[in-house]
């Protein structure tokens, strides 16, 4: 028997082109660390929230503070020598309180004492008022007179006190002498807490590692800028500082992967060559230096004019150098 040939008829293979490929997904990391963690800081209680704490509060103090009574007398009455004992520990208590309320009272006012010297400086230079660019420089040398690093730039500016005859040549000098060590250290301290973050995020595998580390780094990198530029903010003001950061962050978009930021810090292709776990450690570290840059700005008591604002490329840049393969 003659075995024919068999003919099969197949459906016709569609024709590929760049046109009908499906698209590529676009999986770049996005720093969810480092964004969950500037909008939980930013976020604003309900006054709803706010009053059941507030409430709280003053009904855990108001037991405290009768049964601190009722202990007190009822050891009187029982032993006058133990119930003087405990008036004198609850006495300290309160006293250590007062302190600490006075402590946090004085932070927020320098503070303000440092809003206010930016204020006055923007107006200056808006108005080109030559009286208020002295008074602001000199209420900016009292505020640095206690730091001995800046004697020698406090000494250079009194020497060219004289020699200013316009308001930007004035806060100028005062921002050279005065400022621009105290910027290195504040760029210092956002290179350190950038390269943390990045670190965290990228070896430890726990859930919820690189969130904390985020939000206490930032916090931490917060309150020092504060204190190199001489705001030495307590407890209180350091959440209210943090806040007035990232709240201006997000409510601009800046607390985002955009494309400029990816583009600075990939270089062309970087993030295609590292691991995931890489780059989102680098996002999260250009997002804390992101922050860095704002709580700079904020806490200056002078506008940026004769120095050049820091960039977050720039610090990322010095802050990563050797901490991740760039093939």
């Amino acid at each position: 028997m003659t075995k024919r040939p068999v003919l099969i008829e197949l459906d016709e293979a569609a024709e590929l082109t760049p046109a009908t490929a499906p698209a590529i997904a676009d999986d770049v990391p996005q720093g969810h660390a480092m964004r969950a963690a500037a909008a939980f800081a930013a976020r604003k209680p309900s006054r709803l929230a706010r009053l059941f704490w507030g409430a709280l509060l003053a009904l855990v103090g108001f037991v405290i503070s009768v049964a601190t009574w009722d202990f007190v007398t009822a050891l009187l009455l029982r032993s006058p020598i133990l119930g003087a004992v405990a008036v004198g520990l609850t006495g300290l208590f309160v006293f250590v309180l007062l302190l600490i309320a006075g402590k946090e009272w004085l932070a927020i006012g320098r503070l303000r004492k440092i809003d206010g010297l930016r204020k006055d400086a923007d107006g200056a230079l808006a108005t080109g008022d030559l009286k208020a660019a002295r008074r602001t420089t000199g209420q900016l040398m009292a505020l640095y007179a206690n730091r001995p690093e800046l004697e020698a730039g406090r000494v250079a500016l009194k020497a060219r006190e004289a020699d200013g005859f316009d308001a930007d040549g004035i806060l100028g000098a005062a921002e050279t002498h005065l400022l621009a060590p105290l910027d290195a250290m504040a760029r210092a301290e956002v290179e350190a807490a950038a390269r943390q973050v990045a670190t965290v995020t990228a070896i430890v595998p726990l859930a919820l590692a690189d969130l904390v580390t985020a939000l206490t780094s930032n916090l931490r990198m917060i309150r020092r800028i504060a204190q190199i530029y001489g705001g030495r903010s307590g407890t209180l003001g350091s959440w209210r500082l943090t806040k007035a950061v990232l709240t201006h962050l997000v409510a601009t978009g800046a607390v985002a992967v955009g494309d400029d930021l990816i583009g600075s810090i990939a270089g062309g292709g970087v993030l295609s060559k590292v691991s995931r776990r890489f780059g989102e450690g680098v996002i999260n570290g250009a997002l804390t230096a992101r922050v860095g840059v704002a709580a700079m700005d904020v806490c200056r008591p002078l506008p940026y004019s004769a120095q050049k604002s820091p960039t977050v490329t720039g610090l990322l840049r010095r802050a990563l150098t050797g901490l991740f393969p760039t093939g």
